[in-house]
């Protein structure tokens, strides 16, 4: 409908007159606005036309909505390039400013004096000071101002109180070098924009919804954009990545480097306390912990994952307890939770600004590289500010010394003068043999601040003070024209020491990582269960009491085999009319090419017996495929579904003929190549069969599996991606060894989650002998040990029980050798050379080993072997003893201790 086309139906009788008459109070006024071209252009006098009356929009519309879109584009909700404020932000660090005496202040008294300045209103202006407050920058706050946490609200404006942190008072405000404008009602000044000498629109970032567009720009570390702004200050490159303070972790591969087009995904961090609870200690950003557990509790409710329970923790740091239902994984439960919750979120950011007036669609890269320029000119500024007032301080304080010290006071045709103009031109003319010595003209106002000297200050003149003043002043003026000449050096020491004094503050809380994409049918709960009614055709999740196929998901496909050798994929449901004559049914897994079908078909009613092997990975949902040629009166005479490539031999009964030998045969389906699902198959018999059995059950043709670890998502993966482990078969398991000396194994399934400290993972070889240099904090001495590590999903430590004991060196090279480095008071001895082979023999990983030296050690290096081993037998293993020590000082006498050391320093001597 059109602006103009807009009418309202009249209820009343229609008035006498013509057709087409204006409807008005009175002829007067009519004419009043018919006869205004002003008036006219906007609002069209509303006309009666057949029974309706008719309002005319289209000025109203072209006009009034244009200058309301550009307002609230422009003075509402889409920050300044400049200072990366919005105008209520703007107005309220002004007002903080102009009431800054170094105490805090009422809120509600900040609120009401910002009103002065921006007009919409106590609310906004309220929640606007929150916001600045809460995101620990700008505001030194006191009181209770919330929590971005659980998303409490702060306390009233009249509990709450606020001041400017020393950060935005060096930072944000100069009244020399600020555009003023008049504020809303011309009684006060406001900045145009604040000379902000940081890039405070990338480090608070920043959210608003105008009239046809939206500005999303995310905040960045503190740190970091300091960086950012040395690295383009020096024409390097830089890049930068958000961080937010609530934590997590954060995938910037689709960042766009904060164009829109762009998105980043944002993780909650999940640890698990133990097999049975989680622990969610960061959130993503723009989540609250009451909104994180809504989520979590609405996906359960749905049967996406399975918990008994949450507990909100939550104090000044997040803590979310998942409690498991018993007999789930908690690997699974958390790529769960990042599937279907708000543990896993993304955002797409837009960095919209205001830049000449206009709204521009910039990059963070962009952005960061205007305000460093823009922080070099409002250095330079200032520092030409400082030059003209140090010039100005250097030539009065030149002139004075000239007035004073020439005694000009003192003249008689200066004090004999007849009016000011006389005394002004005796002064001029006294001056004129040292105006060549000054850095500027003297004007009338010169002469009268000189003529404004009291006698106090005259008598008081030291000369000698007043020279060592203006050699300050010229030493000054000589730095700033330094700083001048190398803007580009003082900009950066700017960014050096706004990072040195205020960086320690602002660490980095989210992680940066890449993500795996997690597929939800994969992690999804099973809370289904599916049946099947073979004699009415039918399968679902509500036949409670036909025949039980297995469990699933609501979301999980179904794949459907029947003897005639069609098949196709369907959606669970809760009903579905799928035909008789089923042959087999069960949850399809997408892009799986490990599960192979074996299957003999015979082609049409007197054809020919076919075997096949092949893998389905992908389908069209509700689209009917033939794993037979498609012959009319085709059928499936055996069938098998091998989640692991299983290939089983079979017995082959024919249908006795006239002159046939053979009757009975077997086939080992390993002996068939795995084709693809559309390949015809080889032929198994020419001759009818009547029979077909399982003879035996056979093992996996498709060999073990290539496993890698990417370290980059901590995750397995089949694809090639991060570190080769190896081939693994179905009874391997993967040894993951920890910087804390913490190890224990996995199998390879590809939902384990592992830590970030990771040590070494490998493939898992029980033979194995690890060596260990390590500090026995219990001992207080170093000390070498040998062991083999053991099987367990439970966490074992092979440095001992005691926290404070580290780590030195660990390797499985056969005959090892380490360097033993002194320091402190023993640096002066040369390095100890230890043959680990010769050193020790091989215990229990929980032995303590035998001590190295009592002497004080600085590190311990690992040298090249003097030799490799030459078979895969291990040596001969000690049997362990869990408290044994090699070397203990409890069983030596004083006598034994001191000839171990002299022995020391005797090897040493060599």
């Amino acid at each position: 409908m059109k602006p103009e086309d807009i009418t309202e139906q009249e209820d009343n009788k229609e008035p006498e007159g013509t057709d087409s008459q204006p409807v008005a109070d009175n002829i007067q006024e009519t004419e009043k606005i018919e006869n205004n071209p002003e008036t006219h252009s906007e609002y069209k006098v509303p006309t009666k036309t057949e029974g309706r009356i008719t309002y005319h929009l289209s000025g109203m519309y072209q006009d009034w909505f244009l200058d309301y879109a550009s307002y609230v584009i422009l003075e509402r909700a889409v920050p300044h390039i400049n200072d990366g404020l919005k105008p209520v932000q703007r107005r309220i660090l002004h007002s903080m400013k102009r009431l800054d005496d170094g105490r805090y202040n009422k809120v509600a008294n900040i609120v009401g004096h910002t009103m002065q300045f921006h007009p919409h209103g106590d609310a906004s202006i309220g929640d606007a000071l929150v916001q600045l407050g809460q995101k620990d920058l700008l505001i030194d706050c006191q009181g209770n101002w919330g929590n971005i946490l659980t998303g409490d609200g702060a306390a009233a404006p009249r509990y709450i109180e606020a001041r400017l942190s020393k950060f935005a008072l060096e930072t944000v405000f100069n009244p020399k070098t600020t555009t003023w404008q008049l504020s809303y009602d011309g009684r006060n000044r406001e900045p145009v924009t604040l000379p902000i000498k940081f890039p405070l629109l990338l480090a608070q970032g920043v959210e608003g919804i105008a009239v046809g567009l939206s500005s999303k720009i995310l905040p960045h570390n503190f740190n970091e954009l300091l960086d950012a702004s040395i690295a383009y200050l020096n024409g390097e490159e830089f890049t930068l990545y958000p961080d937010f303070q609530t934590g997590g972790y954060v995938d910037v591969s689709k960042y766009n480097d904060g164009e829109r087009g762009g998105s980043v995904k944002i993780r909650a961090k999940i640890n698990k306390l133990d097999n049975k609870t989680l622990v969610i200690s960061e959130i993503p950003y723009g989540r609250t912990t009451s909104s994180l557990i809504e989520s979590i509790l609405k996906a359960n409710d749905k049967g996406k994952i399975k918990i008994k329970k949450v507990d909100d923790n939550t104090a000044q740091s997040a803590e979310i307890l998942v409690h498991l239902a018993p007999g789930v994984s908690s690997d699974k439960t958390i790529d769960a939770l990042y599937a279907f919750t708000d543990c896993e979120i993304s955002i797409s950011p837009n960095c919209c600004v205001i830049k000449d007036d206009k709204p521009h669609f910039l990059t963070v890269s962009d952005v960061l590289r205007h305000s460093t320029d823009n922080t070099l000119t409002l250095l330079r500024t200032e520092l030409e500010i400082q030059k003209a007032e140090q010039e100005e301080a250097l030539f009065f304080a030149s002139l004075e010394r000239i007035f004073i010290e020439e005694r000009i006071y003192k003249d008689k045709e200066f004090e004999n003068a007849k009016d000011m103009d006389e005394a002004i031109a005796h002064i001029d003319l006294r001056l004129e043999p040292f105006k060549p010595k000054l850095n500027r003209e003297v004007t009338r106002d010169d002469i009268l601040k000189l003529m404004e000297i009291k006698m106090g200050r005259i008598l008081k003149f030291n000369s000698d003070k007043c020279d060592a003043i203006i050699a300050q002043i010229k030493k000054e003026i000589e730095q700033i024209n330094h700083h001048l000449n190398n803007i580009v050096a003082y900009t950066i020491d700017w960014f050096s020491m706004l990072k040195e004094k205020y960086g320690k503050n602002y660490p980095r809380m989210t992680e940066v990582r890449s993500f795996d994409t997690i597929e939800a049918t994969k992690v999804v709960e099973a809370n289904e269960k599916l049946y099947i009614n073979r004699a009415e055709g039918f399968i679902g999740t509500g036949l409670k009491k036909d025949e039980f196929v297995c469990n699933c998901s609501d979301i999980d496909d179904i794949i459907l085999f029947y003897r005639n050798g069609t098949y196709k994929v369907v959606k669970v449901c809760d009903k579905m009319f799928i035909g008789k004559d089923i042959l087999f049914v069960n949850v399809f897994k997408r892009n799986d090419n490990r599960t192979i079908y074996n299957v003999v078909y015979r082609d049409g009613k007197a054809g020919y017996n076919y075997i096949k092997r092949f893998a389905i990975t992908g389908v069209t949902r509700d689209k009917e495929y033939d794993i037979t040629k498609g012959t009319e009166g085709s059928r499936i005479l055996y069938f098998s579904a091998n989640p692991n490539g299983e290939a089983e031999t079979i017995k082959v009964i024919l249908k006795p003929k006239p002159r046939q030998k053979v009757l009975v045969f077997e086939k080992d389906f390993s002996e068939i190549v795995i084709k693809g699902r559309g390949s015809m198959g080889n032929i198994l018999t020419k001759a009818d069969i009547h029979k077909i059995s399982l003879k035996q059950k056979g093992s996996s043709t498709l060999g073990g599996r290539q496993v890698w670890f990417d370290r980059d998502i901590l995750r397995l993966n089949y694809d090639g991606r991060g570190e080769e482990l190896g081939e693994f078969q179905s009874d391997d398991l993967i040894l993951v060894i920890l910087q804390n000396g913490d190890f224990y194994t996995t199998n390879f399934d590809l939902s384990n989650h592992y830590e970030n400290d990771i040590l070494a993972i490998e493939k898992f070889d029980a033979n194995k002998i690890w060596t260990a240099a390590l500090y026995d904090a219990d001992q207080k001495y170093p000390y070498l040990k040998r062991f083999q590590l053991e099987a367990g999903s439970r966490k074992q430590n092979f440095l001992g029980d005691n926290p404070k004991s580290r780590l030195f060196i660990l390797t499985d090279e056969a005959y090892p050798r380490i360097e033993v480095v002194f320091g402190g008071n023993d640096a002066f001895r040369g390095s100890l050379v230890v043959d680990a082979e010769e050193f020790i023999a091989v215990k229990g990983f929980k032995a303590k080993g035998k001590r190295i030296t009592t002497y004080e050690v600085e590190t311990i290096n690992e040298l090249e072997p003097s030799r490799f081993a030459t078979s895969s037998q291990p040596s001969d293993i000690v049997e362990e003893n869990d408290n044994e020590e090699e070397n203990e000082d409890d069983d030596k006498s004083s006598s034994d201790i001191i000839d171990e050391i002299t022995g020391q320093m005797n090897l040493f001597d060599k």
